[in-house]
């Protein structure tokens, strides 16, 4: 199907994949106090197997998926870890920090990434790459401590949490890259089953109940299901056939999106440090996607 795109429609697919994850955010405030972070990662992780398996059936050309799945080695081990990070973090981020703030630190992954490519896989950093490190990193700095000054060590938390989120994808991406893996759709699927057996661990360690209001295991599960993964289906198809730092320019609209949503459906505003440090992020991460036209680099989802 993706030869058959034009740029034009490629570009659309990657915009749609952006609008559609924007909307994790929203759907964290719809469910509330109705379950907690680990009981939403149980519900969105359950929503997500039958998801991703079903992609992987359609895009196995009528080969064995367990076979994909074992190909991963040591990188879907790796990094389906990385991915118990991230989207724990990221729902812990969602119900304790704001939408803007926690959208905008989430977006510093592909800059961790990059940081720690260096060392890890011994790739060279681009200056300008560097460069975009220190302006992101400043924005950074800016929204973790006005989270510490306005309200102590709940947003402070949340904060830390969604770097540690986008930390945590950066272990998946760097994985499937020394790995060279094309997809990383079979080690997505690790990740998703291991955060579901993570989450109900931590769920009965905790004494807590997987009993929640209809509408919050709901919304968890289509979350997983349409806003993950048929975000990344969207992504994987469009990034085809245009260049991967065009991709990435186009999936920030996630970013200004996310608080956009809150903002309209729960007046959920934006405090004017978050919204400066939040747009030096952006300046850098445009940065770097300059920077990496000049050299294409793999691309990929952020399923957080």
């Amino acid at each position: 199907m993706a030869s058959t795109l034009t740029h034009r429609q490629g570009m659309a697919l990657v915009v749609t994949a952006g609008i559609v994850w924007s909307l994790n955010g929203l759907f964290i405030r719809m469910i509330g106090d109705g379950a907690g972070a680990w009981q939403v990662l149980f519900y969105r992780s359950l929503g997500m197997v039958p998801a991703l398996m079903l992609w992987l059936a359609l895009t196995s050309g009528g080969g064995s998926i367990a076979a994909r799945i074992r190909g991963t080695g040591w990188a879907g081990l790796i990094g389906g870890v990385g991915l118990i990070v991230a989207f724990s973090g990221a729902i812990y981020a969602l119900q304790n920090t704001t939408i803007a703030s926690a959208a905008f630190l989430f977006a510093a992954a592909p800059l961790i990434t990059a940081m720690l490519a260096r060392p890890v896989l011994g790739e060279h950093v681009r200056t300008t790459t560097w460069a975009a490190i220190v302006i992101a990193g400043a924005g950074i700095f800016l929204m973790m401590r006005d989270g510490i000054m306005r309200d102590g060590l709940t947003l402070a938390s949340g904060n830390f949490a969604a770097l540690a989120s986008a930390a945590g994808f950066s272990v998946f991406t760097l994985s499937q890259r020394a790995a060279r893996l094309g997809d990383s759709t079979p080690s997505l699927l690790i990740g998703t089953c291991l955060s579901l057996t993570v989450a109900f661990t931590m769920i009965t360690l905790r004494g807590e109940s997987l009993s929640v209001p209809p509408s919050a295991w709901i919304l968890a599960m289509v979350m997983g299901a349409v806003t993950i993964t048929g975000g990344m289906a969207l992504f994987s198809a469009g990034v085809r056939v245009i260049p991967a730092s065009e991709a990435g320019l186009l999936t920030l609209l996630e970013v200004l999106l996310s608080p956009v949503w809150v903002w309209i459906f729960f007046a959920e505003k934006v405090d004017a440090n978050t919204l400066v440090g939040g747009l030096t992020v952006l300046i850098g991460l445009v940065l770097h996607a300059l920077g990496a036209s000049r050299r294409p680099l793999a691309a990929g989802p952020r399923p957080v």
